[in-house]
C-alpha cells in the first residue's frame, strides 16, 4: 500500500534537490550545479562569498517574528487565518504559514490553487468566482481524487452561478463545491453590489446540485477612499448578510458557517466587527486572509499597517532588502545601480536606499543622501547630496515596498540571517 510522504520527503522537501543554474540571479557563479540544499548546507556570506549582485535576500529573523505575530494576532482575537498566497506564490514559505497556526492558503486563481495542491496544501480559499470549464474539470477531479480537501470559492452573479453548475454537471462533480456569496461595494473591485442582489445568487446557488453555500465573504481595501468608518459600514454588512441567511435556512445543516475578509490594511477593524458576530446556527469560522504581513516592506504597508493604529499588539519587520552595487558616477550628485524594473517592485513606490557597504572594507553605513528617482529595466537611478561618500564598487542595500510585486521577481531567494549567512533559499512559482 502507498504510504502519504511526510514532510521530510514531501515536494516542498524536495526543492532542495533543486540545481543552481543560469535560472537563477545573484547565486554564485561558482555554485552551478550543486544541489539548492547542499548550496545551503555550505552557511555562506552574502556579502563575501560570491553571490552577485544585484541580489535580493529575506532576513531570518524579521520573517520568523512576523510569523509568530500574527500567529498570536489571529488567536487572540479568535479568527481563523488563511493568508494570502499570490503574495510569495513560495511552498516553504507557506509550509511555514501552515505550521503557525494557518487554517489554509488563499488562492487568487486557479492556477494558483494547481500549485499548492502540487506541494499539499489541503485547504484553500479561491478568493475569485471561477467561470472556465476547463478549471473547474480539473476542480472536480481534484475533489475526487482527495475526499480530504476542501476548497472553497467566490460566487457573485446568477450567470456565473449558472455556468460553473453547467462545468461542474458536465465534469460530474462527485461532490458539491463549497461557495460563498461576494459582497462588494460600488465603485469598488468584483462582489455583488446590493443585498437583494447577494439573495438572487444565493438563491441560484441553491437551485444547483453542484455548489454548496457555506457562508459570505469580500475584501474591504478595495472600497472607494476607504477609511475605517466605511470598512467598519461595510463589514457590518456582510455580518449581517450572514444572519440573514442563516436566518432564512440558507445554512442548514453545515458543520460550520464562513465569514471571511481581511487584506493587510484593515485587519484590525475586520476583527473588531467579526467579534460582534451574534451565535449562529452552527460555528463560524471567521476567516482572515491578510498575505502582505509575511515579508511586510518599507513603503506600502509600512504605512498602513492596522499596527500602526494598534502598538500596543505588536509590529511586523521588513523582510526584504535588495542589494544592488554602484556601477557608475558619471557626474556629480548622480550615481546608478544595477538594479531596476527586472528586479525591485516599482508599482508603490521607489526602492529606498538605507545602507551602504563599502566595497573596500566591508564597513557598513547609513544610506544618508541617497534618493532612488527613477527605474530603468536595469539600472537605478540615484542623487548624491553633497559630500556623501559613495564610490563605485559600493553595496547599497535597498527597501522595498508592495511585496507581490517583488516575489515575483526572483525564482530563488536567499534566506539570510542578521550577519548575512544564508541558511536557506525560497523558491517561487509564479
Amino acid at each position: 500500500m502507498a504510504t502519504e510522504p511526510t514532510p521530510e520527503h514531501g515536494p516542498v522537501a524536495r526543492l532542495a534537490e533543486t540545481r543552481v543554474d543560469h535560472r537563477f540571479k545573484g547565486l554564485p557563479p561558482d555554485a552551478e550545479g550543486m544541489t539548492v540544499g547542499a548550496l545551503a548546507a555550505e552557511r555562506r556570506s552574502l556579502f563575501t562569498d560570491g553571490f552577485t549582485t544585484p541580489v535580493l535576500a529575506l532576513s531570518a529573523e524579521a520573517l520568523e517574528h512576523n510569523l509568530a505575530l500574527m500567529e498570536r494576532y489571529t488567536q487572540e482575537h479568535g479568527l481563523a487565518f488563511a493568508p494570502h498566497g499570490k503574495t510569495s506564490m513560495a511552498p516553504q514559505l507557506l509550509e511555514r504559514q501552515l505550521a503557525h497556526g494557518a487554517w489554509g492558503i488563499t488562492a487568487a486563481t486557479p492556477a494558483q490553487v494547481r500549485s499548492y495542491r502540487a506541494f499539499g496544501i489541503g485547504r484553500i480559499f479561491l478568493a475569485n468566482e471561477v467561470v472556465d470549464r476547463p478549471a473547474l474539470r480539473w476542480i472536480a477531479a481534484e475533489l475526487a481524487a482527495d475526499p480530504g480537501f476542501r476548497l472553497i470559492a467566490y460566487v457573485d452573479s446568477v450567470r456565473g452561478v449558472e455556468l460553473m453548475d453547467a462545468a461542474l454537471r458536465e465534469a460530474e462533480a462527485s461532490r458539491p463545491l463549497d461557495v460563498v456569496v461576494e459582497l462588494g461595494a460600488r465603485g469598488g473591485r468584483t462582489g455583488v453590489r446590493t443585498e437583494a442582489e447577494c439573495t438572487a445568487v444565493a438563491d441560484a446557488v441553491a437551485g444547483t446540485g453542484t455548489l454548496r453555500l457555506v457562508g459570505v465573504a469580500g475584501y474591504e481595501a478595495e472600497i472607494p477612499d476607504a477609511d475605517a468608518d466605511s470598512v467598519g459600514a461595510w463589514l457590518r454588512r456582510l455580518t449581517a448578510l450572514a444572519v440573514e441567511f442563516d436566518k432564512a435556512g440558507r445554512f442548514a445543516g453545515l458543520p460550520e458557517i464562513v465569514v471571511s475578509a481581511g487584506g493587510s490594511a484593515w485587519f484590525d477593524t475586520v476583527a473588531e466587527v467579526f467579534a460582534e458576530l451574534p451565535p449562529l446556527s452552527a460555528p463560524v469560522l471567521r476567516l482572515l486572509r491578510s498575505g502582505a504581513y509575511l515579508t511586510h516592506d518599507d513603503g506600502t504597508y509600512r504605512h498602513k499597517t492596522p499596527f500602526n493604529r494598534r502598538p500596543q499588539e505588536g509590529e511586523l519587520r521588513p523582510a526584504f532588502r535588495l542589494w544592488a552595487q554602484v556601477v557608475s558616477r558619471p557626474e556629480p550628485g548622480l550615481a546608478f545601480l544595477n538594479a531596476g524594473k527586472r528586479d525591485a517592485a516599482y508599482d508603490l513606490g521607489l526602492p529606498e536606499p538605507q545602507v551602504i557597504r563599502s566595497a573596500r572594507d566591508g564597513s557598513v553605513r547609513p544610506a544618508t543622501g541617497l534618493t532612488v528617482t527613477r527605474l530603468a529595466d536595469q539600472h537605478a537611478f540615484v542623487t548624491v547630496d553633497g559630500d556623501t561618500p559613495l564610490e563605485v564598487g559600493d553595496w547599497v542595500g535597498l527597501g522595498l515596498s508592495h511585496p507581490c510585486t517583488v516575489f515575483d521577481k526572483w525564482q530563488l531567494i536567499p534566506l539570510a540571517s542578521a550577519d548575512g549567512t544564508v541558511t536557506d533559499y525560497i523558491r517561487t512559482f509564479f
